[in-house]
């Protein structure tokens, strides 16, 4: 048996035979020069590719909508290459290079297609990244009306199989027959790719960026793809029937648990003896939060605003940023939303309507300008976001947090720019939510340290454990070398978290977490008893929590955290917790 290791983008286990999908491999496009007769000819081809492409998108849009009333989530994502196909800019460019190199239109449209996506790949920030698939997808589109392709969408599968390519275009797994498709494998792709949110909005397992995937598995290899919490993780090609019987049996633990967790989904996240949690999700897109309530979620913790801005220049308009806001209010009505402010900077790029601004010259740009500290440099883009979350805040329950405050001062001015896009709403007779709460995303050292203080002034604490362990243990997250620091039982690390913790309660506000750590089922016992009032994570990672909540303690978790939090070294609460959990069953 082999193993490909990967990125589990959607969880359960799929069992099945692997089908080899090659068909977006890039043919050889032939270059050549054309005279002056030839280019009007070129042009008109392309925009018949143009007319054509658009309307197989419109087609299978329209088929979409047929087969699911629900499928918002997937018809948007081919909404977008639609306006993609008939953005005016990049048949302009296109048309401009034609007319400049005088190649044919097949060469200059791979070329130029290719030039994009270079530069999208190139940005430090994933969602750039991953949408440079799209580019791909669309530019493919076109290409296959140049040269009279119908290029199969995997429509046509008529048994079950594991899907297993290089890449997968969003076309490809709109298209492709769901009822067969029981996994997938590719070579490329993350957790923000539009194949992993079609994968979870599909709930088929898969696994992405497993190297060497297409090259290692044949068509016919029997194969596991796993992507439990719980247990081993990766691809399993050609496994012993022992190892088979194996994941066979955790598939079935897995369907069981499914079926369980679907009857405790209603149920409070509250101990046997009564300490109520509240389970909240962290989200990027529109779309998940409609998900987030099937899991049972009790309200979103963490909306990560600063991907409207990576998507499009137009949120950086008050009315897009306010319609999205919006929408996610009514849908999540009457449970709340906590929208974070931008974290742009950093490992994000800025966008391109700030055009008078570069961060190249940054040595060290997750300690830079970057998060609140770029918001306050910009007042005016800032006022702008708090206007439109103000304006959206009489749809809901909403409430505002700042990303990455470090000292006092900056709270404070975030603070006073808020009132004064209050009075800036007020004068042009806008409703908005008047008493909106704000809070603060503890992820330094220095606002962990000083959590008193900043509990005066802020309504809740949430406890961004992804950045706090990096500044606290000065260990770039992204370093792999540095994984064995990464480590959420180091005793200065949970010293911090219990300081917020016991600041904010001091001061009677509520202390969330919406960090890596809060969907970590190994810490769910330690920070029960260490206090916290709300744990916010993806949306799949509710059940697990919430099933062990139930089968808690608070008091006897209450012990765990005291003589944890008197341990010496990581190790050593590793042996604290393994012991308390043999004792408690």
């Amino acid at each position: 048996m082999k193993k490909l290791d990967g990125i589990s983008v959607s969880q359960g286990i799929a069992i099945g035979q692997a089908f080899l999908y090659l068909a977006n491999e890039t043919p050889e496009i032939k270059r050549f020069k054309i005279s002056e007769e030839d280019l009007e000819n070129e042009i008109r081809r392309f925009d018949t590719a143009i007319e054509e492409a658009a309307d197989e998108l419109r087609t299978m849009m329209e088929n979409l909508q047929k087969e699911n009333k629900d499928s918002k989530e997937q018809t948007d994502i081919l909404f977008a290459h639609l306006l993609m196909i008939e953005d005016i800019d990049f048949h302009d460019q296109i048309k401009n290079n034609l007319r400049q190199d005088m190649e044919n239109i097949e060469w200059v449209l791979f070329h130029t297609s290719r030039a994009i996506m270079k530069n999208m790949l190139s940005s430090p920030d994933s969602y750039f990244r991953e949408r440079a698939a799209d580019i791909n997808d669309v530019s493919d589109r076109i290409m296959n009306r140049l040269y009279s392709i119908k290029k199969s969408v995997l429509s046509d599968l008529n048994q079950d199989v594991i899907l297993v390519a290089k890449d997968l275009l969003p076309s490809d797994v709109l298209g492709m027959n769901r009822k067969h498709v029981k996994g997938i494998v590719t070579e490329t792709g993350s957790t923000t790719s539009h194949t992993a949110i079609l994968a979870r909005a599909f709930n088929i397992p898969a696994m992405l960026g497993a190297a060497n995937a297409a090259s290692e598995i044949k068509t016919g290899d029997t194969l596991v793809v796993s992507g439990l919490e719980s247990t081993e993780t990766g691809v399993f090609i050609n496994p012993s029937r022992d190892d088979l019987d194996r994941f066979e049996k955790l598939r079935a633990a897995f369907l069981s648990d499914t079926e369980k967790y679907a009857e405790i989904r209603e149920l409070p996240a509250q101990t046997l003896d009564g300490y109520r949690v509240k389970l909240k999700v962290n989200i990027e897109l529109v779309e998940e939060a409609e998900k987030a309530l099937d899991f049972g979620a009790e309200g979103i913790g963490l909306f990560r605003s600063e991907f409207l801005f990576m998507k499009s220049a137009e949120a950086a308009d008050e009315d897009h940023q306010y319609s999205i806001y919006k929408e996610v209010l009514e849908k999540m009505h009457p449970h709340p939303v906590t929208i974070r402010t931008s974290d742009l900077g950093g490992d994000k790029v800025l966008p391109d309507f700030f055009t008078d601004l570069s961060l190249a010259d940054e040595k060290n740009p997750l300690l830079g300008w970057r998060a609140i500290r770029f918001s306050l440099s910009r007042p005016d883009f800032f006022k702008t976001q708090l206007r439109a979350i103000l304006r959206a805040g009489v749809k809901g329950n909403v409430k505002i947090m700042f990303p990455l405050v470090s000292v006092t001062e900056e709270l404070m001015e975030a603070l006073k720019l808020l009132e004064e896009a209050k009075e800036e709403c007020r004068k042009k007779n806008q409703a908005i939510a008047e008493n909106i709460e704000t809070g603060v995303m503890i992820e330094v050292p220095s606002a962990a340290v000083t959590a008193d203080i900043l509990a005066k002034y802020a309504a809740f604490f949430s406890i961004g454990t992804n950045d706090l362990m990096q500044y606290s243990l000065a260990a770039d997250r992204g370093n792999e070398k540095l994984n064995y620091l990464a480590d959420y039982f180091h005793p200065a690390f949970l010293r911090l978290i219990k300081n917020t913790i016991d600041a904010a309660h001091k001061q009677g506000i509520i202390a969330a977490m919406c960090g890596e750590m809060a969907s970590d089922p190994k810490m769910t016992a330690i920070l029960i008893g260490m206090g916290i009032d709300e744990l916010s994570m993806a949306y799949p990672a509710i059940p697990l929590v919430k099933s062990i909540i139930l089968k808690l303690k608070h008091s006897s978790c209450r012990e765990l955290a005291e003589e944890i939090l008197k341990g010496e070294s990581s190790s050593e609460n590793k042996t604290i917790l393994e012991a308390w959990m043999k004792k408690n069953g």
